[in-house]
Formats: C-alpha cells, sequence, structure tokens
C-alpha cells in the first residue's frame, strides 16, 4: 500500500502529501476559482526576524506560534509585534526584529494543576476601560483555558519602557471547561481572533481537539477586563463525500479535527477559519450571533482513506486510494489566516499551507476565488519560513523599513540551529515586496483601511 505517515508534533505539523486533481466544495459552498494547481508558488524573502526562541529547558520551554501587530498612532514606525510563545508566556518586539518586553505565563495554581500556556493572540483598539480608550492585545491561554488581556500603554512605547499590563479580571472563568478538573484535561482555549462591533470588543475562540467555536464578549469593571458568552458554534467533524461514504479525519484517538488559524474581516465581520486537517471555512458574524458556515477550501488530504498507527502515534494515509475529494491549495494542516483590506471590499485573505511550507492567497471579495501560492526563502536579512503556525498582515506605512505594509509569519524551523535544540521565532516580509513577486502584482493600498478605525457600525 502506497502511503504518507502524518506524524504527531507539537507544532502539528504535517508531512506533504502529492496533490490531487480536483477541488469539490460541501453542498451550499460558494465555489473557488481554480488557478493551475501545477503553477509554482512566488518566491519572497523576510526583511527581519525575531531571535530564535528555543523548546527546551533552557530556552525556557519557549515555543514560538502566532503574532500579532499594534499600529503606534503617533509614529507608525514605532508599532510592536507580539508573539506568543506558548509554555514561556508572550514576547514583544520593535520592526527592527529585537525584544522589547517578555511575558511569563501563569503559574500553574497547585502541584497538580497545568500552568498558563499561550497559543493565539489578537489586537483590538479603543476599548473603553474605565472611561478611557484603551488598546489591548488579546491572548488564548491554552494551559488555564483562559482568555489573557494586556492594555498597551502609547507612551511606554515611545519612552522605550515594557508596553503591556495585565487587566485581566481575576474572576475570569474558563471558556470551555465546566471546572478546574476539566481544564487540566486541556480540551481547552485554542485559536483566537477578536473584531470591534459598534464599540464592543467580541472574540472568537476555539476549542483545542474539537470543532467548537465561542464567540466572547468583552466587558470592563474597576479597571479591570472580563467577558462573557454571546453564542456557540459546532462545526461538523465527520462529512459526507461526493460518493456517499462518510469520513472523519484521522486525529489521535479522543480528538476530533480542531481549528486553530483563525481571522476576523474587520469591515465585513467575516470570520475565516481554518480547520486544520479539514479546510478553510467562511463564517458571517452578525448581531453578535455566529451565521451559516460555509466550507470555502479543502486541503489536499480531504477524503483520503487512513489508518492509525498506534505503536507510532501517527496517521498512515493510503494515498493510493486518494478519491480525488480534496482541493489544490492547502496541505494539511491548514494553520494561520489573516486578511489584508483594500477599497472597495477588495484584499485579500491569506491561508499558511503548513504541509507543504507555503501560503495561500484567496480575494476577500466575492466568493474568495483563489489568487496564487506564495513561499518565503531563504534571503540574506533571513532564513526561509517552515510550517508556519500563525500570521498577521497590515496594510498601512509603519515608517521606512515598511513604507507599504508589513506581513510577519511564524517560522516553525528557525535557522541557524544549535544542535538538536528546536528552534522558532517570527519573519517580518514588506508587503509590497510579496505583492510585486506576483506575475499579475497584488493590491499595495495605504490609505483606504486604518486597522485603528475598522469599526464602520
Amino acid at each position: 500500500m502506497e502511503a504518507s505517515r502524518l506524524p504527531r508534533s507539537h507544532r502539528a505539523g504535517r508531512a506533504r502529501v502529492p496533490a490531487v486533481l480536483a477541488a469539490l466544495l460541501l453542498a451550499g459552498s460558494a465555489p473557488v476559482a481554480l488557478a493551475d494547481s501545477g503553477a509554482q508558488p512566488v518566491a519572497v524573502t523576510a526583511a527581519v526576524e525575531t531571535p530564535a526562541v528555543y523548546d527546551d529547558e533552557a530556552g525556557g520551554d519557549a515555543d514560538a506560534d502566532d503574532p500579532a501587530v499594534w499600529v503606534d498612532p503617533a509614529a507608525p514606525a514605532r508599532s510592536i509585534v507580539v508573539g506568543t510563545l506558548k509554555n514561556a508566556g508572550l514576547d514583544v518586539y520593535g520592526l527592527n526584529g529585537q525584544r522589547l518586553q517578555h511575558i511569563a505565563a501563569p503559574a500553574a495554581p497547585g502541584p497538580d494543576a497545568e500552568a498558563g500556556r499561550f497559543n493565539n493572540i489578537d489586537v483590538v483598539y479603543g476599548f473603553d476601560l474605565g472611561g478611557k480608550k484603551t488598546d489591548l492585545a488579546l491572548v488564548s491561554d491554552r494551559g488555564r483555558d483562559r482568555i489573557r488581556i494586556y492594555a498597551i500603554d502609547p507612551k511606554a512605547v515611545a519612552e522605550g519602557r515594557p508596553p503591556l499590563t495585565d487587566v485581566t479580571a481575576a474572576t475570569v472563568p474558563p471558556v470551555f471547561s465546566a471546572s478546574e478538573t476539566a481544564v487540566d484535561e486541556q480540551r481547552t482555549a485554542y485559536g483566537l481572533a477578536a473584531y470591534v462591533d459598534d464599540g464592543d470588543v467580541y472574540i472568537v475562540v476555539s476549542r483545542r481537539s474539537e470543532t467548537r467555536l465561542k464567540l466572547l464578549k468583552l466587558t470592563a469593571s474597576n479597571g479591570k477586563v472580563g467577558y462573557g458568552t454571546a453564542d456557540t458554534l459546532d462545526i461538523p467533524g465527520t462529512f459526507t463525500l461526493p460518493n456517499g461514504t462518510r469520513w472523519t479525519p484521522c486525529a489521535d484517538p479522543g480528538d476530533r479535527a480542531q481549528f486553530e488559524g483563525m481571522t476576523v474581516d474587520q469591515e465585513t465581520h467575516t470570520l475565516y477559519a481554518a480547520q486544520e486537517d479539514v479546510g478553510l471555512w467562511r463564517i458571517p458574524l452578525d448581531d453578535a450571533e455566529f451565521e451559516k458556515p460555509a466550507l470555502l477550501d479543502k486541503v489536499r488530504e480531504y477524503g483520503v482513506p487512513w489508518t492509525y498507527d498506534t505503536a507510532e502515534e501517527e496517521c498512515v494515509i493510503d494515498t493510493a486510494n486518494d478519491p480525488g475529494y480534496g482541493g489544490t491549495h492547502l496541505s494539511a494542516d491548514a494553520e494561520g489566516i489573516t486578511v489584508y483590506h483594500a477599497a472597495d471590499g477588495k484584499g485579500y485573505v491569506l491561508a499558511s499551507s503548513q504541509g507543504d511550507n507555503t501560503f495561500a492567497v484567496y480575494r476577500r471579495e466575492g466568493s474568495n476565488a483563489y489568487v496564487g501560492q506564495y513561499e518565503i526563502t531563504d534571503g540574506p536579512a533571513a532564513d526561509s519560513v517552515q510550517e508556519s503556525d500563525g500570521a498577521t498582515v497590515v496594510n498601512v506605512p509603519l515608517g521606512g523599513a515598511f513604507p507599504k505594509g508589513l506581513l510577519v509569519t511564524h517560522d516553525g524551523h528557525a535557522a541557524p540551529e544549535d544542535g538538536d535544540r528546536d528552534a522558532t521565532n517570527f519573519k517580518f516580509v514588506r508587503w509590497d515586496a510579496l505583492a510585486s513577486a506576483f506575475p499579475t502584482p497584488l493590491t499595495v493600498d495605504t490609505e483606504s483601511f486604518d486597522p485603528r478605525e475598522s469599526d464602520d457600525d
């Protein structure tokens, strides 16, 4: 039997699997215009990278994962990037890639409890905290099943002081777990994306090893920030294939097809969410509720038979019997998602195709037609990007280094390596460099959208 093995990985990496020939969508989903599946991805290099972090005891168990950008209103060149490091908490970087602040994840509340583990992050602007408009960094704490909230101080940024301060209310409840015992089972807050609607801040959170999404609304009291549940959505974990058979993506025993990479279009309030071994979903958000989801593209491995090798703890994909129901743009895992905004509803949705170390580009408008693929390769300032988990993009000028916008991605294999130590970091790419790499250049629009003024209600 010809097969590909999908090993377990703490970064949820997957081996590359050959592409199939067609992309068939779920009934009721909008069609996606497909480019030539044999076309090579365009190449771009990063202009800046952050220091490598190491996932071992000497490195503080640091494993970079997801970035977010905060745009400085007074001096865009002073804007900062905040990145999660899982067990090691998070780091704050300047646009030169240098570390400005480190925040440790919360300690375990008891000897048998799980410590904090920071997974995904997003930034929102202008939350009313004690009568003052306050910008916030929002982090999913997978270890403790909470959302951690940090106020961003522009004055501290200007003065070169640590800019993030924890303003999480002490009483915030677990997002998904019914008890602290359940928290320690780690089916906890995982992916995260935030948006502002008529002055209110909402957070979409996914659940580790499950298909459930929650919509939370932020609340403020006595200078601290909490949250409550606004809505819940369960996405399918098993699918009916065109031949009438039922298919479930391979996972560790007892696990289901989870989501991690997510983003919300700040103008249309559309959630784009990557179900890692299934594909990319589009879910409208209206009046603080989830609307009907549609699967807009699938991973190549969708519908392929598999077995689970218990000795090796890995999936064995039967590529010889691939029925051809998958897509041609995403190799599992589908991961980090971000939206580039341009005028008149145009722009792009970018998705990490972790299994083949590339990124897929879709149009933001209409039925999200596929545009093309890119990869971040070795360059004079930074090495290539592999197994990328998280990404974020901003269209506005950020000073001389990034005069026409910035794309930040996680790199799952930072170089140079230090022996057998697992190294990760973040790469900063000029948007205009990426845009011009495509045969038909992508749009560069630095004026039509301001992330600090994205609430159009």
